[in-house]
């Protein structure tokens, strides 16, 4: 989706185009099933929107601010970037598109799964992909 941005510098106005759906940073595949919520304890706008067994983060939200990536433990956030995406990040990054739209937005910690550690690829999981363990039904969220 591409988006007109008009900058006034001076009294001239210039016109910029930017190229939204590479800005933003996705929720990807070794989340699912672990749900981990540091990152969307220390998101500075509340980008974050929980599922019953994943998270996701809103595309039109997201600030680039990268503070939510070293945040979590599964390696689960990377930048999208549309130019050089893989075929997974195309399939996480709709994903987290569709999803930022119907669950509930969360900002704070909350316990993982118990059993996240058996699904965390970074510790030794090593089953097929997830994907089809996304549960649709919406998580919690947070109070505000």
């Amino acid at each position: 989706m591409l988006v007109a941005v008009v900058v006034r510098v001076s009294q001239r106005k210039i016109k910029m185009t930017v190229n939204r759906i590479s800005d933003t940073f996705i929720v990807t595949e070794n989340c699912v099933k672990c749900k981990y919520t540091d990152c969307a304890e220390v998101c500075p706008v509340d980008c974050f929107y929980e599922g019953a067994n994943f998270l996701v983060i809103n595309p039109d939200e997201c600030i680039l601010c990268g503070v939510c990536v070293p945040e979590c433990p599964a390696d689960a956030i990377v930048l999208f970037d549309a130019d050089s995406a893989t075929d997974e990040e195309n399939k996480y990054y709709d994903i987290n598109v569709k999803y930022a739209a119907e669950w509930p937005m969360i900002n704070e910690r909350k316990d993982p799964f118990p059993d996240a550690i058996l699904f965390d690829r970074l510790k030794g999981f090593d089953g097929p992909d997830k994907t089809d363990l996304i549960d649709p039904t919406a998580g919690e969220g947070s109070d505000e």
